[in-house]
């Protein structure tokens, strides 16, 4: 596991989100509690629970962006879900349990891709063997004297067409491949709702379900993918891959449950709330620690880190159970974006709207540049916006940007070697007609 001090976990996170100070603190020192626990004695390590966490906050300040920025920094199997996507009657609980086999299946697709660069090496050479024996037939079969002037011949052969091979020279050529696949994968199932049957019906199917071999003609570079893929099927240990994901997500999981507010329970008895409720008390036992079943074995939530977010306009964390609250001991609340918080959003972090844009001109030929006055004026807008129609954060930035650049975009490969400098009185220009109207402004900004 990562072991990011939280002052270092912060850090990295502010390159990327503006402000949320306390919700940074909150989410590093819940890392940084994992790892503590992995250095405890097993009987004790055990008995340590992680620390959820509840953000409370509008849209678009930065809840979702700062779990999932957390999950990539830590290399953390991490899926989002939204809370009221469980509310149909008769799904809660596979729906709910869902959660825990999608992050299972991301943490399988993590674990196969670092054995993938383990076994890489052994498998190119393998992959680059097995092209050769399609472009030289029977120049890899064995003669019973090396030494022979027919053998030292097809070596000599084999060695030229090696270095024109990593060459690019054959890349278009066409080659004859044999590739194996199931008849119908397991990505399909989901067509025929077959996702939603219990994993070890799941499991039956898919053993029923034979294996088929296909020839098929690709040019070799198409070909060379497949036969890698092929390779390091071959060369990478299946049951360990299962067994590292299962760790993993066991230990390093983070499940991020948006919305959670639609599922808080505002009182009644009858309609709506009685669904809503249902769906907390099929959270809960996740939540606290059980083991869901999976295709690929059982997998015990008790160290899964969840972090539920919401915005809590017409209800409140307290309208939670009392049961679920507790498993969210920390809570933090997000704050509104402020005028200058937008001014730091569109400059300053690495992956910047503004930088972004520039870049992208870039591509066309076209050097962009935004003066100072032109981003006090973007922010103030939607700072403005956000106050006097729906808030929806710094989501409006990449609205407005848009819109400002909505012609430069269209006519961008036409002006190719040009310097254009954005200015303030160009995006008030630009914007003007649309802040006027409030009515019009919901629609478009």
């Amino acid at each position: 596991m990562n072991s990011l001090t939280p002052k270092q976990i912060v850090a990295e996170l502010d390159k990327y989100i503006i402000g949320q100070d306390e919700a940074k603190r909150a989410v590093a020192v819940a890392v940084r509690n994992r790892w503590r626990r992995l250095q405890l004695p097993e009987s004790m390590a055990a008995e340590v629970g992680p620390k959820n966490i509840l953000m409370i906050g509008p849209t678009g300040v930065g809840k979702t962006e700062i779990a999932r920025r957390l999950a990539r920094l830590v290399n953390a199997p991490f899926v989002k879900v939204e809370a009221s996507r469980y509310t149909e009657v008769g799904y809660h609980g596979r729906d709910v349990e869902s959660m825990v086999r999608d992050l299972l299946d991301l943490a399988l697709n993590m674990v196969r891709e670092e054995q993938t660069e383990v076994v890489r090496e052994q498998a190119e050479r393998v992959t680059e063997e097995r092209l050769l024996d399609h472009l030289l037939p029977g120049s890899a079969r064995i003669i019973d004297d090396p030494n022979s002037p027919e053998a030292q011949q097809r070596h000599r052969n084999r060695e030229k067409f090696r270095q024109r091979l990593r060459a690019g020279e054959f890349d278009d050529r066409d080659v004859e491949i044999v590739a194996e696949e199931k008849a119908m994968p397991m990505g399909m199932m989901a067509t025929f709702g077959m996702d939603q049957l219990d994993p070890e019906i799941q499991n039956f199917f898919e053993k029923l379900i034979p294996q088929q071999q296909k020839n098929r003609r690709l040019p070799l570079r198409e070909a060379r993918k497949v036969l890698f893929q092929q390779a390091c099927d071959q060369l990478i240990d299946r049951e360990k891959v299962t067994e590292m994901a299962i760790r993993r997500t066991e230990n390093n999981g983070i499940i991020f449950i948006d919305e959670i507010d639609k599922i808080a329970s505002t009182g009644s008895e009858h309609g709506p709330d009685v669904s809503r409720q249902g769906v907390q008390r099929d959270l809960l036992p996740i939540v606290e620690g059980s083991t869901v079943n999976t295709r690929h074995g059982p997998v015990r939530t008790d160290h899964i880190l969840f972090i539920a977010a919401g915005a809590f306009h017409v209800t409140k964390p307290s309208d939670l159970m009392p049961e679920l609250q507790g498993r969210f001991p920390i809570r933090v609340e997000l704050s509104d974006l402020t005028k200058e918080d937008f001014i730091r959003i569109l400059t300053q972090p690495q992956n910047a709207i503004t930088r972004q844009q520039v870049a992208l001109m870039a591509t066309e030929g076209v050097k962009l540049e935004f003066t100072p006055d032109a981003i006090d004026a973007m922010a103030e807008i939607a700072y403005q916006v956000n106050r006097t129609t729906l808030n929806i954060g710094a989501r409006r930035l990449y609205t407005i940007v848009e819109k400002v650049l909505e012609t430069l975009s269209f006519e961008a490969p036409d002006r190719k070697g040009e310097s254009i400098v954005i200015t303030g009185q160009e995006v008030r220009e630009r914007l003007a007609d649309i802040t006027k109207d409030e009515d019009l402004s919901r629609f478009i900004l």
